[in-house]
């Protein structure tokens, strides 16, 4: 598998990186490198043709954070993780600094409380500026906030994770020091890459099928079920014009459609508001079964679609399920399932403890997965993240509170079945 990545930072960044890869030779890394990280936002519109967007600084990804989330680009960044803190804490240690009145800055200060609480230091003289949390990040404002401490006396040294910080405090002679970056993160980082590569590819290669039914056919004249039929056929020519299906009628009360990844993606941003499901209601007045089926292969798919189908039968009026590779039922589509976002919000932060980035991105999971039922690998492939990154996530949910088992899902081929969680309101 060949990836080709687009990677924003300073070039000794890039060149270290490169060197991994090129190890591999399994990524193909296109620089774009600069000397500020607000230089970001100018690179990111010459970055195009690549697969995925890798930012060495965490900072940089923050310039463009929105454009990122209008494009949906693919994106990820260096971690500052509990094991990059540690390592830094450690060379301070070593090169004979204390543990003790200094500064340090990170896009996530649960990262570095946790570490000093594991290592059972007082962080009663440490200050700890998270920029993840500003809603307008700046090379300036962090400097400021070093600065302030510095003219204070509060602090002996800083430790930065942003380059240009360090060029701006040594100017005002403020002893500062560039957190050093492990192999072992951009190792992550580019396993991370390939596998949103990999992510993107299954759902390329899954085949979608969809049975569309009347729901009591012998209660319905001929005259009147061929009327209904040719409606539905009309709706269904629309719909396949957006999604880039191809349907066929196989008796007088039932349509099949197949389709693959652009009608994915449709169920998946419809899981709240089903556009068709709305159409079929208003203009044929005659209760309809929908379900649809994934799977890898077009027999899969089709059992699992009459899975769907069956589920609907526990309805008088119109319908639709999806029943997912996995087979967890998911639905129904186009019922909003409504949840307490301000409860959860609250609990996202004070009880499982995550930033404020990770907390509303959470909360879209939810809400555009219409609340239902979630396994770790669904969080990993939404976040984009590793599977042992998703089961930590998971992990601090429930450890707060935030989220419960509900059950496991049936897997359709060998293996163990996977826990599935929900809200806990």
């Amino acid at each position: 598998m060949n990836v080709k990545a687009a990677v924003f930072g300073r070039e000794e960044s890039i060149v270290k990186l490169s060197e991994i890869a090129n190890r591999e030779n399994t990524i193909e890394l296109v620089p774009f490198t600069y000397r500020n990280e607000s230089e970001t936002a100018e690179l990111i519109e010459r970055a195009f043709m690549c697969d995925v967007y890798i930012f060495t600084e965490a900072l940089s990804s923050l310039y463009v954070k929105d454009r990122i989330k209008r494009k949906r680009l693919p994106t990820v960044f260096v971690q500052h993780d509990e094991h990059m803190t540690l390592i830094n804490l450690f060379l301070q240690r070593n090169s004979g600094y204390s543990l003790n009145r200094f500064s340090i800055d990170i896009d996530n200060e649960n990262v570095v409380k946790e570490v000093l609480r594991d290592l059972k230091i007082n962080n009663n003289e440490i200050y700890i500026y998270d920029y993840g949390l500003k809603t307008d990040p700046s090379v300036d404002s962090i400097v400021d906030y070093h600065s302030k401490l510095w003219s204070e006396g509060k602090i002996d040294y800083v430790i930065t994770s942003v380059k240009s910080v360090v060029d701006k405090l040594r100017i005002m002679n403020i002893p500062v020091h560039s957190m050093v970056t492990p192999e072992a993160n951009l190792k992550k980082v580019l396993e991370q890459a390939k596998s949103i590569i990999r992510f993107d590819s299954n759902i390329g290669a899954q085949v979608v099928s969809g049975h569309i039914q009347i729901k009591d056919p012998n209660t319905i004249s001929k005259q009147k079920l061929k009327e209904v039929m040719e409606k539905l056929s009309v709706i269904l020519e629309k719909f396949s014009k957006k999604t880039d299906v191809s349907f066929y009628q196989v008796n007088d009360h039932e349509i099949i459609l197949f389709g693959t990844k652009a009608l994915i993606h449709h169920l998946t941003n419809h899981y709240r508001d089903f556009p068709l499901l709305r159409e079929i209601k208003n203009d044929l007045k005659v209760p309809m079964n929908i379900g649809y089926g994934l799977g890898l292969t077009a027999k899969q798919s089709s059992i699992n679609a009459k899975i769907a189908l069956e589920t609907c039968n526990g309805a008088d009026d119109s319908k639709c399920y999806i029943v997912n590779e996995r087979q967890e039922v998911i639905g129904p589509i186009g019922v909003k399932k409504e949840f307490d976002a301000s409860k959860l919000y609250h609990a996202l932060i004070h009880k499982a403890r995550l930033n404020n980035e990770l907390s509303y991105n959470f909360i879209d999971f939810i809400r555009t997965r219409n609340n239902e039922p979630f396994s770790s690998n669904d969080i990993a492939n939404y976040y984009k993240v590793t599977k042992r990154s998703a089961e930590r996530t998971v992990n601090k949910l429930l450890s707060g509170d935030v989220i419960r088992v509900s059950g496991e899902e049936r897997p359709y081929q060998k293996g163990r079945p996977r826990k599935l969680f929900t809200l806990n309101q």
